[in-house]
């Protein structure tokens, strides 16, 4: 069974950083992008990063309202993705959620989410 784990958030002051970790694990046999997604409350979930490979080289996407402060990376050998965010504001206050596509053993490619990670940015 295919599962993704969340790690890394937390509280934290304006313009603080944080780094969040999330490890994919089971019975995996590929996984093809991964991302962070955050919603937060009254709000829907709304894409933070997301990250794919193609070949030896990774390519990442950011919204305008996170490009610049967070970086998306991802450690292939660890199927880990991690999220680092500096220069958190108030409003990057939410739950983030971890989002992969896997192929698990046996089956086809699907979406896996995580179970969220608070992240609370204090003014």
């Amino acid at each position: 069974q295919v599962q993704l784990v969340e790690s890394g958030g937390g509280l934290v002051q304006l313009g603080g950083s944080l780094r969040l970790s999330c490890a994919a694990s089971g019975s995996i046999s590929s996984i093809n992008s991964m991302g962070w997604y955050r919603q937060a409350p009254g709000k829907e979930r709304e894409l933070v990063a997301r990250i794919r490979s193609g070949g030896s080289t990774n390519y990442a996407d950011y919204p305008d309202s996170v490009k610049g402060r967070f970086t998306i990376s991802r450690d292939n050998a660890k199927n880990t993705v991690y999220l680092q965010m500096n220069s958190l504001k108030p409003e990057d206050t939410a739950v983030y959620y971890c989002n992969a596509d896997i192929r698990p053993v046996p089956g086809y490619y699907r979406t896996y989410w995580g179970q969220g990670t608070q992240v609370t940015v204090s003014s």
